[in-house]
């Protein structure tokens, strides 16, 4: 069989069926499980099937994020843990940056007693909860998206990149290790970059439902956050995989 042919089989039982193993297609396709893994690892190289310890997975294509008013109430309880636990890693007299997003937002509670603080964000929604608060808020201007209640684009790019902090957290519409973190809108995908490039610690901050999952627009590798913090829902596979790239994570 030519490899050509082979590769579209899997690709085609990998939609089929959502997942399945080596010996799953050793039995199928009578060739060598050598010959196999040497396939799902080109395939897992193209995008068309996430590589799993003893098979592969279905990549799910990441929906179009629906507007944070409307994603305020989706998984607000891995949320409010989740941002509890981003919360726990920041102390009196820190500098930060607060990216956008309803994850991002489920910290500021637990960030607002805290004394010395300094805060950055291109967030209106962190703005706003955070101008209650003693830190010191430096607010990144930009063009406003309005779903996302947001400044990105180029002039909120060439402003973060004026500033340096000792964290940074940030949400992501899709992750997958081998296809990185992606968005589905440009102008926040190249202020998102800039990001990643303000602090020593940059933690993503996402629920179960934002993995395995590739949108539109490459934002950058996953091993350029230092951590990603989520819930218990996460298959324990991306998270052992996410390891094994380099990447901490914290399951709260």
């Amino acid at each position: 069989m030519l490899k050509t042919v082979r590769q579209s089989q899997i690709r085609q039982l990998v939609e089929e069926n959502g997942e399945i193993s080596v010996a799953r297609l050793n039995q199928i396709l009578d060739v060598s499980e050598a010959t196999i893994r040497r396939d799902l690892e080109q395939l897992s190289d193209q995008g068309w099937v996430i590589r799993t310890h003893g098979g592969a997975i279905r990549v799910e294509q990441g929906p179009v994020e629906l507007p944070i008013k409307h994603r305020m109430t989706e998984n607000a309880a891995e949320k409010k843990r989740i941002g509890r636990a981003a919360a726990s890693l920041v102390h009196e007299g820190d500098t930060i940056f607060l990216g956008s997003g309803s994850t991002v937002q489920a910290m500021v509670p637990h960030l607002l007693e805290l004394d010395g603080l300094t805060v950055i964000t291109n967030s209106l929604p962190v703005i706003n909860q955070m101008a209650r608060s003693s830190a010191e808020l430096i607010v990144i201007g930009g063009m406003f998206r309005a779903s996302e209640q947001s400044m990105v684009g180029h002039v909120a790019e060439q402003a973060i990149r004026e500033f340096r902090a000792d964290h940074a957290f940030m949400g992501i519409a899709s992750i997958d290790v081998v296809q990185g973190l992606t968005s589905d809108f440009l102008p926040e995908a190249v202020t998102d970059r800039a990001i990643l490039g303000i602090a020593p610690n940059c933690v993503i901050v996402a629920d179960y439902s934002k993995f395995n999952r590739v949108s539109s627009v490459f934002l950058a590798p996953v091993t350029s956050a230092n951590m990603v913090i989520t819930d218990d829902k996460t298959p324990a596979s991306t998270v052992l995989e996410l390891r094994e790239a380099g990447v901490e994570v914290l399951i709260a």
